[in-house]
């Protein structure tokens, strides 16, 4: 196999894998801090704020994902 399809079919692979993980981890981040706050609604700011956290955290490995298949492509050439 080239090094150049390799970079390509690296570089789909983290993309769309980085986007799989950070999708599953949003939904299962966000269901359990609607579970919790349903469940005691009086720290709902405190849910809240510490699931706008992490969803951030979360949203971060696409970010890499993506800046690494931009390395990857640019070894196609």
């Amino acid at each position: 196999m080239e090094v150049g399809a390799a970079a390509a079919i690296a570089t789909g692979l983290a993309v769309g894998l980085g986007a799989l993980g950070a999708a599953v981890g949003d939904g299962i981040c966000t269901g359990k801090a609607i579970e919790s706050i349903a469940r005691q609604p009086e720290a709902k700011g405190t849910i809240q704020t510490t699931m706008f956290i992490s969803v951030g955290l979360i949203e971060s490995i696409p970010i890499i994902a993506v800046v690494l298949a931009f390395m990857l492509f640019g070894k196609l050439g």
